[in-house]
């Protein structure tokens, strides 16, 4: 018989190994005893939390619900707000007046028909040269929302639910310390601080034990790494190579700071703030106590002195003042391992890779590989194999369509103001299959069955809102379309001023309703 997998050892802590120490812990809750996996999670106690983009994706409200926690303390301990989507300004044209939002919801109507294609036929004006009203705000009422500032629940809806798809901003080291303190009270954790200095493999190359500096050896049969950028498990140990996508995403350097709000009554926006430079942009994210803001951009384009005042200009803008705020530098390597679970060890998180804090999506690439790993956890060394390759060839997918979409919004750009812009237009650094693409995106608009597989991180709709927020030109299909299209796209357009309407008449304000979540909590289901 196979070897069982009796130890689980999750090495590294941050977001990424607690996040998936809680949904594998999770996942045995009810289990008999014996057969239950111990769960340890090795943290060293010298490693901060790097914390970044502290943006998240909707699907954490499911991860949170499935680890067992409450929204309203959630909320309450990690300084956490709602994450409507994001807004682009200056990305096409650099003008003032540039913007457009990419929302969480999808457009009225979208689980039946594409308003697009009648759209493009006179139905809707917006693709046929009429800009009065952005894309994002005519097929759905989230832009509205986040425009006016507002929250996407009230305070009598019950927990993980609301009256708009949403996500958090969330302070990431305090997040960290909330999922860790709910994995070891309730789930069963074991915590080791340590610092790990060894790793012991067997004649196989299957990793049996790490040696650690304060709690010596530990054994296990299945090992996750959550190292961060060194990758000590898959990287180094087993040898795993590195993919470098810095040929398509640019990105090479952060510098990030965190910024007081005017007083304790100031807004929140109730989206992410990306708002485009000369070589990079600057991200803006508003949690209850502070803003979390940085600037992003290529070093090959643009000095460190250069961009660092490009920086202090946002702060001062905004009425914060640079001189009395730390400043970190943080490295960009932006790629990805060539694959994601050899032998005994897998990766999750930054041991895995990493592009760029656009859209989320290092958050969520934590959720899904941890999911995964939860659901389909290998019992025997047997399965072990076949789930790896199951989920090599997912998560390879999923990180291909990833640098595509980032990608996206720089290659639809109008700026040619720098080289940084010029070049990230030029299709020798688009990676060919979002130029197949985009090629086919100028006849017809995205829609599901433009992506054959089922593993999509980015739906067809996110295209859409990125490419039409762009202004990007689709032409007018030779086919025409039928009455029965043209109504559905006309009930659809009506449909969603109709709720918007009501929707901005009884939404409260992101900071009012994040304020009342602090005193009252929300309603449990």
């Amino acid at each position: 018989m196979s070897e069982k997998i009796r130890r689980i050892v999750i090495v590294g802590g941050g977001t990424a190994g607690w996040i998936t120490a809680g949904l594998v812990a999770a996942r045995f809750q009810g289990v008999p005893g014996d057969f239950v996996p111990s769960i340890t999670l090795v943290e060293s106690p010298n490693v901060p939390i790097i914390g970044v983009g502290e943006g998240t994706w909707p699907t954490l409200r499911g991860t949170l619900k499935k680890i067992g926690v409450r929204e309203t303390d959630f909320i309450r301990e990690c300084d956490a707000t709602f994450k409507q989507g994001a807004k682009f300004c200056k990305w096409t044209t650099g003008a003032e007046d540039d913007g457009y939002y990419h929302p969480l919801v999808l457009p009225e109507a979208y689980s039946h028909a594409n308003i697009n294609k009648p759209w493009l036929t006179g139905v809707a004006p917006w693709l046929n040269g009429d800009r009065s009203e952005p894309f994002a705000h005519a097929v759905c009422a989230q832009a509205d929302a986040c425009e006016r500032g507002l929250a996407p629940k009230t305070i009598t809806s019950p927990e993980f639910d609301g009256a708009l798809n949403y996500a958090y901003h969330l302070n990431a080291g305090k997040f960290s310390s909330f999922i860790q303190k709910h994995c070891v009270d309730n789930l069963g954790v074991n915590h080791v601080l340590a610092d790990m200095i060894d790793v012991t493999q067997d004649e196989q190359g299957y990793i049996t034990s790490i040696t650690t500096e304060q709690a010596g050896e530990i054994k296990g049969d299945l090992f996750v790494d959550c190292t961060g950028f060194k990758s000590l498990l898959l990287g180094e140990a087993m040898g795993v190579e590195f993919k470098d996508c810095s040929d398509v995403l640019f990105a090479d350097t952060a510098l990030a700071v965190r910024a007081p709000y005017a007083d304790d009554r100031a807004p929140i926006a109730s989206h992410t703030i990306s708002t485009a430079q000369e070589a990079g942009w600057i991200w803006d994210i508003g949690l209850s106590t502070r803003r979390g803001i940085g600037h992003v951009y290529s070093s090959k384009y643009i000095d460190e002195d250069r961009a660092r005042q490009q920086l202090v200009d946002y702060l001062v803008d905004i009425g914060a003042k640079p001189d009395e705020l730390e400043m970190r530098k943080i490295p960009i390597r932006s790629g990805h391992r060539t694959h994601f679970w050899e032998k005994n060890v897998v990766a999750v998180g930054l041991s895995a890779g990493f592009l760029e804090p656009l859209e989320a999506s290092a958050i969520v690439l934590v959720e899904m590989s941890a999911g995964m790993l939860s659901e389909q956890m290998p019992a025997t060394r047997s399965a072990m194999r076949v789930i790896a390759n199951r989920f090599n060839d997912i998560f390879l997918y999923r990180w291909e369509r990833i640098v595509d979409f980032l990608k996206l919004h720089y290659c639809v750009t109008k700026r040619t103001d720098s080289q940084f812009w010029i070049d990230n237009a030029d299709p020798k650094t688009i990676p060919d299959s979002l130029l197949e693409l985009l090629e086919l995106w100028r006849d017809q608009p995205p829609w599901d069955g433009d992506f054959v597989h089922n593993e999509e991180v980015f739906p067809s709709s996110s295209y859409q809102y990125v490419l039409y927020g762009m202004g990007f030109e689709t032409t007018q299909s030779f086919y025409g379309q039928s009455d029965k299209e043209k109504m559905i796209a006309q009930k659809s357009l009506a449909t969603n001023k109709k709720r918007i309407e009501s929707l901005m008449s009884i939404l409260p304000q992101n900071r009012d309703l994040i304020d009342k979540i602090h005193k009252y909590g929300l309603q449990t289901v």
